[in-house]
């Protein structure tokens, strides 16, 4: 096994986007083309997307609309599905079972469930039970290890391994867990953090924020034994301080190293 490298393709008015620490104010535009992104990221190997919904996340309902009077961020889903065969891990504002059902509709592998596994945890055994627990993941997105909601604007009480825990025994076998202090800040992955959560919950961790380089690929690689299953990349990729096709193959090396 190699550590899963998922480029990031964040979505918000349908262009392709970067937020600094989840804050919608601090945003930088990085393309008007999301399909063509990911046709670039499947070229240069990608086994795994990781498309979010900005817009749903923070719980803006955008007035752009494509014909199909679908919101257009769900409209690019589709474009991008359309585009290239690789599997897509999709997330941003799904609260309901409809809302999961549409995005396995319209071309997602696999959700990401952040703010409902909080709130309504009963909506997460349920879609676990409808669609199975290879298409369900639970988004744990925490600031000093504290989860937070609503596209990282709202803050809980509840803590990040008690809910990774809570999500365990609803039968939720992912997690993807981001650091938000350090998510588009190419600080460094927290890869303390990470590890700790994935030897506690004794969950599948794909790790996101801050990722920088391919120390970063090599030191999470190097603790999958432990759990961590892949990692998201997106303001590296952007910016250029990692090169795709370096990850990957830094992943399968670093597994092969370990093994």
């Amino acid at each position: 096994m190699s550590l899963v490298i998922f480029p990031a393709i964040d979505l918000r008015h349908g262009q392709v986007v970067r937020l600094r620490q989840g804050d919608p104010a601090a945003q930088t535009i990085f393309g008007n083309d999301p399909a063509a992104i990911a046709r670039r990221w499947a070229e240069m190997g990608a086994e795994w997307l990781h498309v979010v919904n900005l817009d749903g996340a923070l719980g803006i309902e955008p007035t752009e609309r494509e014909e199909s009077q679908m919101p257009v961020n769900l409209h690019r889903l589709a474009e991008i599905r359309a585009t290239t065969d690789i599997p897509i891990q999709f997330g941003g504002g799904l609260r309901t079972l409809e809302d999961v059902s549409l995005a396995l509709e319209l071309g997602a592998t696999r959700v990401v469930l952040g703010t409902v596994a909080v709130q309504k945890p009963e909506i997460m055994a349920e879609a676990i039970a409808r669609f199975g627990t290879d298409r369900i993941v639970v988004g744990i997105d925490a600031r000093d290890g504290l989860v937070a909601t609503h596209g990282w604007q709202k803050m809980s009480e509840t803590g990040a391994l008690a809910l990774a825990l809570k999500m365990r025994g609803l039968g939720v076998s992912r997690i993807v867990y981001t650091d938000i202090a350090r998510d588009g800040t190419l600080a460094g992955a927290n890869v303390e953090a990470t590890v700790a959560l994935a030897r506690s919950s004794k969950m599948k961790i794909i790790a996101s924020g801050g990722v920088t380089d391919l120390d970063d690929i090599r030191a999470l690689a190097g603790h999958q034994a432990d759990g961590i299953e892949g990692v998201i990349v997106g303001q590296a990729l952007y910016t250029g301080t990692l090169c795709l096709k370096e990850a990957i193959e830094a992943g399968r090396e670093e597994a092969v190293d370990v093994g």
